[in-house]
């Protein structure tokens, strides 16, 4: 069933909106390969997580950050290992969203995504099947800008070509909802695929 919002842009994050949360065994693997206190290591993980989505931290030193918080000594190939794991974690899809996303493309809806996330799903978001349904992707890693700030949907915008009334934005973060709501753009908190489809379909 297609959706159609005629000369309207609509924003996707991918997080917990695209993606489901990474699993408990996704999270127990993790810290059986880093051998350190669950606690401090999920400290640590989201501690430095904004510097490595603003593209201000690399995945080498952000790994090195939480190996240095939780006393760890981990080897060159358990970093590697971590990455892996941890990326993996998140590669997974919502498919109540996804068939929201193909109506809306079959409808002939513009639709971006614009993700707070490192550089290294850059290449993920765009050339993974995912990536056929988008227009264009954003990352906050490449462009060294985090959401909410107004710098990175003010970007986005510019480089849709939209102006804020035409542009709905999605996101399950409250906070990043009303960044972009404060340019004027039309906002959805995401807490599950079919209140997405009924918002808009309210707008349709």
């Amino acid at each position: 069933m297609s959706l159609s919002l005629p000369g309207r842009a609509v924003i996707f994050d991918y997080g917990e909106v695209i993606s489901l949360t990474p699993t408990e065994a996704d999270r127990e693997a993790l810290i059986e390969i880093a051998g350190v206190d669950r606690d401090a290591f999920w400290a640590s993980y989201w501690k430095h997580r904004a510097e490595l989505d603003q593209g201000t931290l690399s995945i080498h030193d952000y790994w090195r950050r939480v190996e240095a918080d939780t006393g760890a000594r981990w080897s060159e190939s358990t970093l590697h290992l971590l990455w892996v794991t941890d990326f993996r974690g998140w590669l997974s899809v919502d498919t109540g969203t996804i068939d929201v996303l193909v109506d809306l493309r079959d409808g002939g809806t513009r639709l971006a995504l614009l993700s707070n996330a490192g550089a290294d799903f850059g290449s993920y978001f765009r050339q993974g099947l995912i990536g056929s349904l988008f227009e264009r992707v954003f990352v906050s890693g490449e462009l060294l800008l985090v959401k909410p700030d107004a710098a990175i949907f003010q970007h986005a915008l510019d480089e849709l070509g939209v102006k804020a009334a035409d542009a709905v934005f999605i996101d399950n973060k409250p906070e990043n909802v009303a960044g972009a709501e404060a340019l004027g753009i039309t906002g959805h908190v995401f807490t599950s695929a079919s209140g997405l489809r009924a918002f808009l379909e309210s707008l349709a």
